[in-house]
């Protein structure tokens, strides 16, 4: 019988043992490299990103400590003209009143006619000053014919008393009755030229030449002397130079000076100007409207200026005497008074006390500056002599300026 058992063949391969024993050490050394690596990448990533911070960190705090402003240079002002009212007045002007009661006989000129010096204006009857006259010329004869009788007395009397016919006592009362009587006569005599003074201011006349600027009386009209309430009974102007009177508020009185000239306007004439010369101040500040009178002379030969007329002043503007100005912002308050803040060319500040000239608010007048000048506008109040500075962009104002 066969023996069919086949023999047991050995398998190709030998199968390893299926049991894990898990990675080797020179893996774990690998991967312990690595992880040591990006630890360090890391630290190193958060050190340097310390440092730069606190870099930059620095430097801003060091900027921040740096001021920015911006700066500004002084400029010659503005010359806008200072345009005033006026007030319009002839050169010379006479209200006539009467100096002697009586009646309005006539009147020769009206208003706005041309006057020459002396010239009748209105005469006047006065039958009462007449009768007056009568009488002193009477009572002067009188003391005159007295005085008359008192010289031949006294002469025969110092004529006796030479010879020794009558007392030296009599002799002095004939000499003492001659000197009364011609008192007595030199009185008489002055009463009659003052009566007839008086007659003369019957004829109102012109007291120099100009213009009829008002007439208030009639023919026939009762003329009182001395009355408080009368008015003038004729006006004369003297026209051909004017006056004009400005009221000059205080702060603008350095703008004008005597012997500047000005413009005048009137309503009446527009575009029309005439030139006036300042010729008198008041050295004056009114306490009720704070200003200063000042008045102006100008020709008026076509006599289109009229007295009592409006009118506007323009004094041209001036530069204060050459003084530069600033915003009024730039200038900084200090304990000695006020200051402007200067920048050299390192960017260093120096302070620099100031002179004030004019005050116009917005706008500031300063004595002794440049016009190179650089100076901080707005400065901070905190700012000191020698600080660093940083400059502003044009355009930009300091963000941390004030």
């Amino acid at each position: 019988m066969l023996d069919t058992t086949q023999p047991h063949s050995a398998p190709p391969f030998a199968e390893p043992d299926s049991q894990d024993t898990g990675p080797d050490s020179r893996t774990l050394k690998r991967w312990g490299i690595i992880a040591a690596i990006c630890a360090l990448v890391i630290a190193a990533i958060g050190i340097v990103s310390r440092i730069h911070s606190h870099d930059t960190l620095r430097t801003t705090a060091t900027q921040a400590a740096v001021p920015v402003v911006s700066l500004i240079s002084p400029s010659r002002p503005q010359t806008n003209p200072l345009v005033l009212p006026a007030n319009i007045q002839a050169y010379n002007s006479a209200a006539i009143f009467a100096r002697t009661n009586g009646y309005v006989r006539n009147w020769q000129v009206d208003i706005g006619q041309k006057v020459s010096t002396g010239q009748v204006l209105a005469t006047l009857d006065a039958p009462d000053l007449d009768q007056q006259l009568a009488q002193a010329r009477a009572d002067y004869e009188t003391a005159m014919a007295n005085q008359h009788l008192a010289e031949i007395t006294a002469r025969r009397w110092t004529t006796l008393l030479k010879q020794d016919a009558v007392s030296r006592q009599e002799s002095d009362e004939k000499t003492g009755d001659l000197a009364a009587k011609r008192a007595l006569s030199n009185a008489a005599l002055a009463n009659v030229r003052r009566l007839e003074a008086e007659e003369g201011f019957t004829r109102l006349t012109a007291p120099f030449s100009g213009v009829v600027s008002s007439r208030a009386t009639q023919i026939g009209q009762l003329v009182v002397a001395g009355n408080a309430a009368a008015q003038p009974l004729f006006t004369i102007s003297d026209v051909h130079r004017m006056r004009i009177y400005v009221r000059v508020p205080q702060g603008q009185i350095a703008m004008v000076q005597t012997g500047a000239t000005a413009a005048i306007t009137l309503p009446e004439y527009p575009g029309r100007k005439y030139s006036a010369t300042l010729v008198h101040n008041s050295q004056a500040v009114d306490q009720q409207s704070g200003s200063v009178l000042v008045e102006l002379q100008t020709d008026n030969l076509d006599g289109a200026l009229k007295p009592g007329a409006f009118a506007e002043v323009s004094f041209s503007g001036g530069d204060a005497g050459g003084d530069l100005t600033v915003p009024g912002s730039a200038v900084l308050y200090t304990n000695n008074g006020p200051a402007v803040v200067l920048v050299d060319g390192n960017n260093r500040v120096t302070i620099r006390l100031i002179q004030i000239t004019r005050d116009a608010g917005a706008i500031i007048s300063i004595a002794g500056l440049s016009p190179k000048d650089r100076i901080v506008d707005t400065p901070p109040d905190s700012i000191r002599n020698g600080d660093q500075v940083r400059i502003a962009a044009p355009g930009k104002g300091a963000p941390n300026a004030g």
